[in-house]
């Protein structure tokens, strides 16, 4: 893909009812350092022209795109967002430097898609690590950000021996009984079909993603919020344990909407994304414009 081309796709039906048209484009910008960035953009919204549609913002979970995420951003676009879907540096088409990554960089590149297709204004909506990206992005970017929704967000402090498991998930050179067990184990609810992960995962860049999460430290951001946050979990989230419910609005108060979706693990989007989409739009709806 060029880098400004847009690809586009028919009209599909959505949540809603309504068509939805898909496209994507690859998108020139800028780091902090001036450095060149292609960010490959999915972008899905509703096939009726003639009005501008708030935009909504979706970030991946670690170590991974968001391209499988086709049925949750449909769902969305056809309640009436305008879903955008960055693919993180080294991912999809995305490409930059990847020496040196933090959250603030990772955040500035998310900001730019905002205000370059976004209207300069949107909705974040961050899945398990992508919520670091999102909340630091609200930190640094208040005017751009008009509320957080954390998708699966791991506790503060979550139990030992699932990074493990995400380590066995993310590599193919691993033995597949092995991955799918460790995803049954981390991210996918019994009922839940695990083996759409084996795909859409990065390994070569653990190292730099891993880095990249723990700076600013989660004490810095993780208990301060200018912005509305939806902190949507699910039922059967290990990385969740239901002891920690309530623990980020315990630290921010009426700020933070909880709410649980059932039938799903830290995957959470492929499991229920008809679920999740009716959640984020029913939160999104009451944020200021």
């Amino acid at each position: 893909m060029k880098p400004g081309a847009l690809s586009a796709g028919r009209p599909s039906d959505g949540a809603g009812g309504g068509a939805v048209q898909r496209e994507r484009c690859l998108l020139p910008l800028h780091d902090t350092q001036g450095r060149a960035v292609r960010i490959d953009v999915v972008i899905d919204q509703p096939a009726a022209t003639g009005r501008p549609h708030p935009a909504l913002v979706l970030l991946p979970s670690s170590l991974r795109d968001s391209l499988d995420c086709d049925v949750f951003a449909a769902a969305l676009a056809g309640l009436g967002w305008r879903v955008l879907r960055p693919q993180p540096r080294g991912m999809g088409c995305s490409t930059g430097p990847m020496d040196g990554l933090d959250l603030h960089v990772l955040a500035h590149d998310v900001v730019q898609v905002v205000d370059a297709l976004g209207g300069g204004r949107a909705v974040l909506a961050g899945h398990a690590f992508g919520h670091f990206v999102a909340r630091v992005a609200a930190m640094d970017h208040p005017r751009q950000v008009r509320g957080v929704a954390l998708l699966g967000a791991a506790a503060r402090t979550f139990p030992p021996g699932l990074t493990g498991a995400l380590d066995v998930a993310a590599d193919p050179a691993q033995a597949e009984p092995d991955r799918l067990q460790a995803l049954r184990r981390a991210f996918f609810a019994a009922a839940s079909d695990p083996s759409e992960w084996l795909q859409g995962w990065y390994p070569q860049w653990r190292a730099a993603y891993r880095a990249a999460g723990s700076s600013p430290p989660k004490a810095a951001w993780w208990p301060a919020s200018t912005v509305p946050l939806l902190d949507l979990q699910a039922s059967e989230d290990p990385w969740r344990p239901a002891d920690s419910r309530n623990e980020l609005r315990d630290a921010l108060g009426p700020l933070v909407t909880v709410e649980v979706i059932e039938g799903a693990s830290h995957a959470l989007l492929p499991e229920q994304p008809q679920a999740v989409a009716a959640a984020v739009d029913r939160w999104a709806r009451t944020l200021p414009p």
